[in-house]
């Protein structure tokens, strides 16, 4: 009888490049379980703690911290060794009192940059899709998995509805409020997520929407007046004229 569902083990050779490991040391890695993030658009929560922020010397080590309640992810409790960290997330260590962003880092991928306490009750989440559900109101969905109700008050003028796909949202943590819109157009400010330039921010001077199958691209300026393109889908508006939060 053949096996049913995935696998539950991860190897360390196919394990996603970015993933701050070495490959022959030894033969497994923590897997991340089923949750807001894809494997390759995360990190274990455990590999966060013992190898890029060097709070646990041992996998045990990191367990403990976890099953003591000591570490937040977007300000709620996670006691999951598996669980996934991805774009944007917040880490919170409650022994240091320091907090953490997932950020993209030029060349190489998602990476862990300390934060300041300023920055900690709120992230930035990206639209991925829109549903109209009933008596007319709104869901948007983001990129990490979470949904937010739009209540619309009259469906034939649902003058709440200011929101499109690609768009950022700003919200608080954990309660999910919306406190700022950023709309995804020209002279917005934008950080690249994904691709060849990944970690690579500055203005959008252009975009370029397509038809078809074809992505639609994007043209961003840096701060050494230095453009280059990369699709839609690899792009995350940060800020109107400057980002909202560090970034690097």
């Amino acid at each position: 009888m053949g096996k049913k569902g995935g696998s539950r083990h991860l190897k360390r050779m196919p394990a996603p490049a970015f993933w701050p490991i070495h490959v022959k040391e030894f033969q497994w890695v923590t897997k991340p379980s089923p949750g807001p993030h894809s494997i390759e658009e995360s990190l274990p929560i455990s590999l966060v703690l013992r190898d890029i922020l060097h709070y646990a010397r041992t996998y045990r080590e990191a367990r403990r911290m976890l099953s003591e309640r000591k570490i937040k992810v977007d300000g709620k409790v996670r006691i999951d060794k598996q669980f996934p960290i991805g774009l944007m997330d917040i880490i919170e260590i409650s022994d240091v009192e320091l907090a953490y962003r997932v950020t993209p880092i030029k060349g190489k991928g998602l990476s862990i940059i300390e934060i300041p306490k300023e920055e900690k009750p709120f992230k930035l989440c990206r639209i991925e899709n829109k549903n109209n559900i009933k008596r007319g109101n709104i869901q948007l969905q983001l990129h990490d998995g979470r949904s937010i109700l739009l209540k619309i008050n009259d469906p034939n003028n649902p003058q709440e509805d200011i929101y499109k796909t690609r768009d950022t949202l700003e919200i608080t943590l954990p309660e999910q409020e919306i406190l700022k819109h950023i709309a995804f157009k020209e002279k917005s400010y934008a950080l690249v997520t994904a691709g060849r330039n990944i970690g690579r921010s500055g203005r959008i001077i252009k975009i370029e929407e397509s038809k078809f199958a074809k992505p639609s691209i994007v043209t961003i300026e840096d701060d050494d007046r230095n453009s280059f393109q990369t699709i839609a889908n690899y792009v995350l508006v940060v800020g109107e004229n400057e980002p909202l939060l560090r970034i690097a």
